[in-house]
């Protein structure tokens, strides 16, 4: 099992969601994150003054899969959530040892 951490866009994550039920992929963590890339932030402009924004919203979505599954789901999250802009984000890929199931106690290994 693989656990695939994407980093993207927040205004993506409905089309990433959406995209990952069509492929039968549905359990997933969602979390609202800060971050910088090789960007470094954005420069706005606010009544007149130039401000400095270092780190911008990002959302992080969770979820574990079989190996077997990991190309696919990667493949769907780039579909998904590309812009072709800087800021996109970033995929990576986790070995899970075991994942065990609190209400049955089912485990898999």
């Amino acid at each position: 099992m693989k656990m695939v951490q994407a980093i993207i866009r927040p205004e993506r994550l409905d089309l990433v969601m959406k995209a990952l039920e069509v492929k039968g992929f549905y359990a997933m963590s969602i979390t609202e994150v800060d971050g910088r890339g090789e960007q470094k932030g954005i420069a706005l402009e606010y009544r007149g003054k130039k401000i400095e924004v270092d780190t911008l919203p990002k959302t992080k979505i969770e979820i574990v899969v079989a190996d077997e599954d990991v190309e696919p789901v990667i493949a769907t999250i780039r579909e998904a959530g590309r812009t072709g802009k800087f800021g996109d984000g970033k995929i990576f890929v986790l070995p899970v040892e075991m994942m065990a199931r609190v209400r049955t106690d089912e485990v898999w290994k």
